[in-house]
């Protein structure tokens, strides 16, 4: 199958297609830059919400619920799954996705599971071209949701109209969220597993801590008490999801966000393509492995062949 062939059945949304285009970006195939530059123009429709938050507090569970109450309202729900690696293949370790096998036999919802590949941010390099495959392909929600990696879950801020952090009671995620600086990056805060002791102890730290926090966009980010497993609190993170996308529009900030999401991902690609070009060129390879053995021996700093890599291109 062509690329051409492959853009026009994804847009038409047929699910092999987008699979298949999927497995392009992910892989790296050497055609997956023409697939997307005919991908990229019909992009910008759907909402995209980023889903994270520490591990065990019930981020797959409140994204099967989530993407329910958006598929019995006709809507056509994506979901990136982002795994950890497996150490031995590569790819990505299903985990509790089993349990989801149901929700993606609805032929309304697409769930795709992607390792990190050892992308210490979360998110593998290319989940922002899946997500944008899938809002070409006529979904109206993508929901992606990261690996709990604490620190670098700032990374979903890169691919999220909406970011929504999901804490517990009684595990210290105040403290979690602080040091994460997801503080900084949650426009929606959740406290899931809402039927557990310690839940306004939990609102009131996380209350106080938004309080001295200062947004440039100036939105008091909400705060939504749900418990997943009993589908409670699912209809107000909706609705509180939809009033900071509304906020964003009416104000402007979502043009800001877009640019400093494209800013990112122009470097990103203008990063892996510079370096692809200096790894093949005619015998670099070699002179990568001279230069690693010298730094292991102490005979030269790796700051000095850095620079005679760059300086001999």
């Amino acid at each position: 199958m062509t690329i051409t062939e492959l853009t026009e059945k994804l847009l038409v949304g047929e699910t092999r297609a987008i699979a298949r285009a999927i497995t392009k970006v992910e892989s790296g195939a050497a055609d997956a830059g023409e697939l997307m530059k005919g991908v990229f123009p019909k992009t910008g429709n759907a909402m995209i919400i980023g889903i994270t938050g520490s591990p065990g507090a019930g981020k797959s569970s409140l994204v099967d619920k989530l993407a329910m109450f958006y598929k019995d309202r006709g809507e056509k729900i994506g979901i990136i799954c982002v795994d950890p690696s497996s150490p031995f293949s590569g790819g990505a370790i299903l985990g509790d996705r089993i349990r989801m096998n149901i929700l993606g036999l609805d032929k309304n919802i697409f769930i795709r599971s992607m390792a990190t590949r050892g992308n210490l941010g979360g998110l593998s390099r290319a989940t922002v071209d899946a997500v944008a495959i899938l809002d070409a392909a006529g979904f109206d929600k993508v929901i992606v949701e990261t690996v709990g990696v604490g620190q670098d879950e700032v990374e979903i801020v890169k691919t999220a109209d909406v970011s929504v952090v999901v804490l517990v009671p009684g595990m210290g995620d105040d403290i979690q969220a602080i040091k994460a600086g997801i503080m900084e990056i949650g426009d929606v805060f959740v406290i899931n597993k809402a039927d557990r002791d310690g839940v306004l102890r939990t609102q009131k730290e996380l209350e106080s801590l938004l309080s001295l926090a200062h947004r440039p966009d100036m939105w008091t980010p909400p705060i939504v008490k749900t418990t997943a497993t009993e589908n409670k609190g699912i209809e107000d993170l909706s609705k509180a999801i939809e009033s900071y996308y509304a906020f964003q529009k009416e104000g402007g900030a979502s043009l800001t966000r877009k640019h400093a999401i494209a800013r990112w991902r122009l470097l990103e690609l203008l990063q892996e393509r510079l370096l692809s070009d200096v790894l093949n060129n005619d015998g670099t390879s070699e002179r990568l492995d001279a230069l690693a053995m010298e730094i292991a021996r102490k005979t030269k700093d790796p700051y000095s062949a850095v620079e005679e890599i760059v300086t001999s291109q």
